[in-house]
């Protein structure tokens, strides 16, 4: 029974959908574990773009099963939307291949309300969330005061639940708070019979995936360093990305794990607020922001870039302990005369052991860099390890030895068929 997690390594945008796309013809099932339609992934195939924010990406794969598990927050307007748009496209029978766990908690127009209020209320210190709802529905489930998915089948109590919320909201906010609870109702009376196509009890779901030997793919949404307990806190998502993240939003066996898959941008990249020691805002910046299209799938937004922190990754792979690595994007640089890597920080002449919780520390901290020689070759067109440029090889062997895990796959350019595979 293999079962293959994804995950981002950094701080999101790796480029994990494509990994799982590759690996979706083997799979049987394809599952999201946490987050909700905040995460983007863009994939082509078949000379087709696919956008991927709240679904799986293994729909792509006409014979895969598709599941949103229990730890998700369920957006339901986007569900129904992203289906559509997948349709559209010539994606065919999507709406028999997936299902939701019955413990999803729902983000409702409500939540994206109040996100919005609560970013305004943080001032200069706002996180710089997408503005979705993500987080203020992981608070009210935190809080007891969410509703599952199971629950909007029970009119009375759904309707109880959403005006207790939406008073809670006013009282907070009075009239800044702009809400129609009518309105979202009388949407649910429509999707509730909807819904109860793909509802099923997300538990008894995935132990019968399980005991059946079903080849499992888990996708993870989000990245590490977003993480709500091990990312760069306070300027994270609400949710667990890790792989206990995973193991407890789907109810997987540990034991059943065979393959834990950090996907790393040969760079660095994050949206949003937040400490990003190797960012660089001029030239450098600007070039890798250019060629490698750094501007969000969810958001539109432009992405800080920066030179690829391996402190970051170390510290990744100490938390989900990755049997293997997934380099992307390494043709971006293939025009820079010098590359720079973070291999440490230092504080007071003193390297640090690991990526700091403590902010003002992580302020203080310089970065050392080691420098590389750039190939200035392209890379897209290379089919295997050695025909990368030998400048391009030694970059891919430094970073494997850095971290102490192979890079079994290596990304050139934005098609399915970009994948360098190593054995």
């Amino acid at each position: 029974m293999p079962i293959t997690v994804i995950l981002g390594s950094q701080w999101g945008d790796e480029g994990k959908g494509k990994l799982t796309d590759i690996l979706a013809p083997e799979a049987q099932l394809c599952a999201r574990a946490a987050g909700g339609h905040n995460a983007g992934h863009s994939i082509v195939a078949n000379g087709v773009s696919y956008s991927f924010h709240l679904l799986p990406s293994g729909l792509i794969n006409p014979n895969c099963i598709n599941f949103i598990g229990s730890g998700v927050v369920f957006h339901v307007p986007s569900f129904f939307k992203e289906l559509q748009q997948l349709e559209e496209k010539g994606l065919t029978t999507v709406h028999d291949r997936i299902f939701v766990s019955d413990r999803v908690h729902i983000d409702l127009d409500l939540h994206v309300a109040a996100d919005g209020l609560e970013e305004a209320e943080l001032g200069a210190n706002r996180i710089g969330t997408t503005l979705k709802g993500i987080g203020t529905t992981y608070s009210a489930k935190a809080a007891r005061r969410g509703i599952r998915l199971a629950e909007v089948f029970h009119p009375e109590l759904f309707e109880t639940k959403l005006r207790r919320l939406a008073n809670g909201y006013r009282q907070r906010y009075g009239d800044l708070f702009v809400y129609d609870v009518e309105e979202e109702l009388a949407r649910f009376k429509e999707y509730r019979e909807k819904l109860a196509k793909y509802t099923v009890d997300g538990v008894t779901f995935m132990r019968s995936a399980q005991e059946s030997n079903k080849n499992i793919v888990v996708e993870g949404a989000n990245a590490l360093m977003l993480d709500i307990d091990y990312g760069s806190y306070p300027f994270v998502t609400s949710s667990n990305t890790t792989l206990a993240g995973i193991l407890g939003g789907l109810a997987l066996n540990p034991k059943n794990v065979t393959d834990i898959i950090g996907v790393v941008k040969a760079y660095t990249t994050r949206v949003g607020q937040g400490a990003f020691k190797t960012e660089e805002t001029g030239e450098v910046g600007n070039k890798l922001q250019e060629i490698g299209r750094e501007w969000g799938t969810t958001t539109g937004r432009r992405r800080r870039c920066g030179w690829l922190d391996l402190v970051v990754v170390n510290y990744s792979t100490a938390i989900n302990f990755y049997t293997a690595l997934n380099l992307t994007k390494l043709d971006v640089l293939d025009t820079f005369e010098t590359i720079k890597v973070a291999v440490a920080y230092k504080v007071d002449g003193q390297e640090l052991k690991s990526y700091p919780a403590d902010l003002d520390i992580l302020d203080r901290a310089e970065v050392v860099y080691h420098e590389m020689p750039g190939w200035q070759e392209p890379t897209t067109n290379a089919k295997t390890f050695e025909e990368l440029p030998a400048r391009a090889r030694e970059y891919v062997e430094y970073i494997e030895k850095y971290v102490g895990v192979k890079v079994r796959w290596i990304g050139t350019g934005p098609d399915r068929e970009a994948m360098i595979t190593r054995d």
